[in-house]
């Protein structure tokens, strides 16, 4: 046994040593950014996603005296931004756009090159976008209610249209099917824009699909928007009602993005970025530029963030599982 003086010279020592890295990274969280930040995107330019990042960046970059640049890598089910950040060094330069589609695809694909629960951690949501049923302009439904009853007496006879196999879209459209009860076939496109183009052939008959994207289709009408697949109305469509409003109850298909950093990144720097998020989109000006593309601003703490995508995976995961949708 360590004599007492021993004990207590030891307790001494590392009470101070924590003291000394507590003092440090405050004083690194004070001066923090010194540098440019990236912030990497995992969709191509001019996409809903990184319109949004886009947005917020720049709110950020005034906001802390220092660049958020836009870093756009898409490729492999989003793995490549998402590698080259998880690999970074943790100190708060490189943030990975993330949200509901990562956790997809963490239960989607049967192996991926990083893990979205091991090696990341999660600063802040920046904004929710609706997914939306739609028709086609010159389609005769007038509701999602006509569209479960067409269903219903004519088994087998609806397509809906959705992009991409494990895409938010294509798993609405499944969770659809099953809350509502209705025998339709799920018909995916390679993109949002080749199932459009069926819609309004009459290919197929509804589909899902992201606001951000359609807006300017809906305003023209050649699209008609018949429900929103949040719990809530979307403030730019105050008088479209949920799908919960329209006989689904407890359906809930929104999509949302948010900010990731490497999982061993300081807790004062994820707090100091998650204030910097919060501050961005709360500006007035940001508010009212992402509902005009479609989106609905809103921050988040880490933990909330994390518990959201905790909550995304379980949900996601039984939507593919009761489907019978083939693992990646």
């Amino acid at each position: 046994m360590k004599p007492v003086f021993m004990q207590i010279k030891s307790t001494i020592l590392t009470a101070i040593g924590l003291m000394f890295v507590a003092f440090c990274a405050a004083g690194h969280a004070q001066s923090f950014p010194t540098k440019p930040i990236t912030l990497f995107v995992s969709f191509a330019p001019g996409g809903a996603g990184d319109l949004l990042a886009r947005r917020v960046a720049q709110k950020m970059s005034e906001n802390m005296g220092q660049p958020v640049l836009i870093e756009n890598r898409p490729g492999a089910g989003a793995a490549v931004a998402a590698v080259i950040v998880a690999k970074s060094a943790p100190d708060g330069y490189t943030l990975l756009l993330t949200g509901n589609g990562t956790a997809i695809s963490s239960v989607l694909f049967k192996s991926l090159p990083y893990n979205y629960t091991r090696d990341f951690r999660h600063v802040s949501s920046l904004a929710s976008f609706d997914l939306a049923l739609i028709i086609s302009g010159q389609s005769d439904f007038k509701s999602a209610a006509d569209i479960v009853a067409f269903a219903k007496a004519n088994p087998g006879k609806l397509n809906i249209g959705t992009s991409r196999i494990g895409s938010t879209q294509h798993l609405a459209a499944e969770m659809f099917k099953s809350m509502a009860g209705i025998d339709a076939v799920s018909v995916p496109y390679k993109s949002s824009g080749e199932m459009i183009t069926a819609l309004r052939a009459n290919d197929v008959q509804l589909a899902f699909e992201i606001v951000p994207a359609i807006l300017g289709q809906i305003s023209s009408k050649s699209l008609k928007l018949l429900a929103v697949a949040s719990s809530k109305r979307f403030p730019g469509f105050p008088d479209v009602p949920t799908m919960v409003e329209s006989g689904v109850p407890g359906f809930d298909a929104t999509s949302w993005a948010g900010i990731s950093v490497p999982v061993k990144t300081p807790t004062i720097i994820v707090d100091r970025l998650a204030k910097e998020v919060e501050i961005a989109v709360a500006a007035p000006d940001v508010q009212k530029a992402l509902q005009s593309m479609g989106f609905l601003a809103g921050s988040s703490t880490p933990e909330q963030m994390t518990q959201r995508i905790q909550l995304d995976m379980a949900k996601w995961k039984s939507v593919i599982v009761k489907s019978g949708i083939q693992l990646q």
